[in-house]
């Protein structure tokens, strides 16, 4: 599960950044339209991802819809898994039972009987085994990679076997899969670049709106299967970046964003300490600087240790993350604090990262390199040089690679900060146009999704083609590759663990990626005008305005006046 979403910036049609026109549907009209109310009936939510061009379509990356979340309203799971607490069971959603094989190689998925489309058509067992077969059959939709074989349909029950078993997937393929009606999408010649105009879902919302000042969606009159939401209208707006879409939030013009905030109570919450929240729980997921091996003399372990050795990461928590937003990864392993403590292998307990300058200049020397005065050279001779990427408009981000610049200047390493915009780092990092870069891994409900971000030889992908899944740093290890095909075929608790530990030994000894900071799937929002978002009292879910379990907090929200 992607916590940042990356969206292509269009020079088309622009989605707002700023100075929105003051128009019916417009996000920001609403104070003179809502003066004389005592409550509103719409939601305003914002995201930091620039500009949009219209482009519905669930399954694309760079789509409007995936941008700002709002696909998620309009099209829904079969099942909805909550991050903050991932051992908890999938509540039924589109599917009223997920029943899995031991093996995981198979799963019975029973489809509700009372859901429809928003065209009004019976959402059927045919809809959801046409959803996977379109992602079988298109590699470019199966963004995760999911080896499914045999799908069949027996009355409202579809059953699903896959190629190798899927425990480690099964959120990914029931909880994070937008399910699509046949009887439209058959007809869509290219389902992967269609901008699906007029989207029909089974969700509790409709689109009302695209325009240059923003996204509305209106809630369905009739025919969901589930409880209707109160919140009548959704408005969406795209600001240019973090500083636009925290003033937005500070002055009411959002309400809802998942945005990094660099001083977040004295930009946000102190601007009305009663209604005015932040929350970000952690989960299984991390941020860090990616390395591509492919480059010399990144190629060698001995240079990424000592680089790995000398990252500040408290420096990175309390400057570049506020001391809240991602918090600091101590463990060599990588795993988060909290969250990942039970999965750390018994020799790495207890073994901590430190800012260790002097190991890190010996363990080079030792490695054949020269450190004459401020200059690192390669056992070659070359001077050791390398270039730090990621957008401008990710404050912490950049904030981040500024730190990690200076501590590499402490082994003589030459570093420059590059700042391209979404598309192209996007694409630089999925074709291996690299050469270090802050980005983060997936998350789920065990580290394997962490690691196989970074190290699976099977997502491995040749320089110049695009790796969507992971492996950006084309990192080569037969080993990790097979320990992590090991975990997720294991029938076990114990070969899990075996497993696990092999997996982060590779890691550890490695240095693929350099670990920085932990995930959270929290969120920025005022309660003025509705209440029931979740809490440290009540995790019933993650709270980003762009995860599939949107729809169980829109749900869940009652105006604050009632």
């Amino acid at each position: 599960m992607q916590r940042r979403k990356l969206f292509a910036v269009a020079v088309a049609s622009v989605l707002a950044t700023g100075g929105l026109a003051a128009c019916g549907d417009s996000p920001n009209a609403d104070n003179a339209n809502n003066a004389n109310k005592s409550s509103v009936d719409f939601l305003k939510i914002g995201m930091p991802n620039g500009t949009q061009t219209e482009n519905h379509n669930p399954f694309a990356g760079t789509s409007s819809a995936n941008a700002l979340g709002y696909k998620w309203m309009i099209y829904e799971p079969l099942t909805q898994w909550n991050p903050v607490r991932p051992a908890e069971p999938a509540i039924p959603w589109l599917a009223s039972a997920v029943k899995w094989a031991d093996d995981y190689k198979s799963a019975e998925v029973t489809v509700r009987d009372n859901a429809t489309w928003s065209d009004g058509q019976k959402l059927t067992a045919e809809d959801v085994a046409y959803t996977f077969n379109l992602l079988k059959s298109n590699e470019a939709l199966n963004q995760n990679a999911i080896p499914f074989d045999q799908i069949t349909v027996a009355g409202n029950v579809v059953k699903v076997t896959f190629k190798t078993p899927q425990f480690v997937n099964q959120n990914k393929i029931m909880a994070s899969t937008p399910i699509v009606p046949k009887h439209i999408w058959e007809k869509i010649s290219d389902p992967a670049t269609d901008v699906n105009k007029t989207p029909v879902g089974s969700g509790p919302y409709t689109l009302k709106s695209f325009t240059q000042a923003g996204v509305t969606l209106s809630v369905r009159t009739e025919g969901y299967w589930g409880t209707v939401p109160q919140v009548k209208e959704l408005r969406y707006v795209s600001y240019a970046d973090n500083n636009a879409q925290g003033t937005a939030l500070a002055n009411g013009d959002a309400e809802w964003s998942f945005v990094f905030l660099p001083n977040p109570k004295a930009t946000f919450i102190d601007k009305d300490p009663e209604h005015h929240k932040v929350w970000a729980p952690g989960v299984l997921g991390i941020h860090g600087l990616y390395i591509n091996t492919t480059i010399k003399p990144f190629d060698d372990v001995k240079l990424r240790q000592a680089m790995n050795m000398v990252i500040n990461r408290t420096d990175i928590f309390t400057q570049a993350e506020a001391s809240y937003f991602h918090p600091e990864i101590k463990s060599v392993t990588g795993l988060p604090p909290g969250a990942g403590d039970a999965f750390i292998a018994p020799e790495y307990k207890g073994k901590e990262f430190s800012n260790d300058v002097a190991g890190a200049k010996a363990l080079l020397q030792s490695a054949g390199y020269k450190l004459n005065g401020k200059v690192l050279s390669d056992p070659s001779g070359k001077p050791v040089k390398i270039k730090l990427s990621d957008p401008a408009p990710w404050s912490d981000y950049q904030t981040s690679l500024e730190i990690i610049k200076s501590n590499f200047a402490e082994i003589g390493i030459a570093a420059t900060v590059e700042k391209p915009n979404q598309d192209v780092w996007d694409k630089n990092v999925q074709t291996g146009a690299f050469e270090a870069s802050m980005r983060w891994t997936n998350g789920g409900a065990t580290p394997y999704d962490i690691y196989q971000t970074v190290m699976d030889g099977d997502l491995l992908k040749p320089i110049g083609t695009a790796a969507q899944q992971g492996n950006f740093g084309r990192f080569k290890s037969a080993e990790a590759t097979a320990a992590l095909t090991a975990y997720k075929n294991a029938t076990s608790d114990e070969a899990r663990t075996t497993a696990m530990n092999q997996i982060q030994k590779v890691f550890v000894e490695q240095a693929p990626m350099f670990p920085v900071g932990a995930d959270n799937v929290g969120a920025a929002y005022s309660d003025k005008n509705w209440t029931g978002w979740p809490t440290d009292a009540d995790p019933y879910s993650g709270a980003q305005p762009t995860q599939p379990y949107v729809s169980l907090i829109i749900g869940k929200l009652k105006p604050a006046n009632s």
